[in-house]
């Protein structure tokens, strides 16, 4: 089938595909932007229960496949009488696994911060929270857009893991497969997919430079 045919015919499975991609992007980034600075936090805590707990859970998501992580969610889950929808499971791999790159990338943004500035905060009588939170964050995240740019175009690709599962409705990877059963798209429908992936991506990384220009620190 032509482009023009699959439009004609699937053009509103396309639409709800890509907001089912939008929405999840959206949600999963936001919640490991949260989970992140919490992760960081907890990483450069003086209480080294805290800081053996933020390191535990970078090593383990920043180290396994989506995939694996999502057949363990979807099948292992309900073992512990934990049931989630297929929405839900891909969430919330999409949601641990990004947060440990964030973490990793708040934490090269904090590695720009001068030492002086720590010492001079400690001659001031700032606690440790008031440090982290009115000094150590604002910098390293102005320091930390693009690198958290990418990882948001990151984690729009990893969306793709809903293909995975039978979740309707489905997102970009999975209409392809949805199509191909129904109809002969062949590579043409894989191609629309990508180009709608592509212009996802092209928008965050315009999004991301606008804000870095904006708050960018010169030095």
């Amino acid at each position: 089938m032509s482009a023009e045919e699959l439009l004609n015919q699937y053009g509103n499975e396309y639409v709800q595909a890509l907001f089912t991609t939008w929405k999840l992007t959206a949600i999963s980034f936001s919640a490991a932007f949260v989970i992140g600075i919490i992760v960081t936090v907890m990483r450069v805590s003086p209480i080294k229960p805290l800081n053996a707990a933020g390191e535990f859970y970078i090593q383990v998501f920043r180290n396994i496949s989506g995939t694996a992580l999502l057949m363990l969610v979807v099948y292992a889950l309900p073992y512990i009488n934990v049931v989630l929808s297929y929405f839900s499971c891909v969430l919330v791999v999409t949601i641990l696994i990004p947060s440990a790159f964030c973490s990793e990338y708040i934490m090269s943004g904090m590695n720009t911060i001068g030492r002086g500035q720590f010492e001079a905060a400690r001659a001031l009588g700032l606690t440790f929270m008031q440090i982290i939170y009115r000094i150590v964050l604002p910098q390293s995240l102005r320091a930390s857009v693009l690198p958290l740019t990418n990882l948001a175009v990151s984690t729009m690709l990893t969306t793709a893991l809903a293909s995975q599962v039978p979740m309707k409705p489905t997102d970009l990877t999975g209409i392809v497969s949805y199509i191909n059963t129904h109809a002969v798209g062949g590579v043409t429908a894989f191609v629309i997919s990508a180009m709608m992936y592509l212009a996802t991506a092209l928008f965050i990384g315009w999004v991301g430079n606008r804000i870095d220009q904006k708050v960018r620190i010169l030095r």
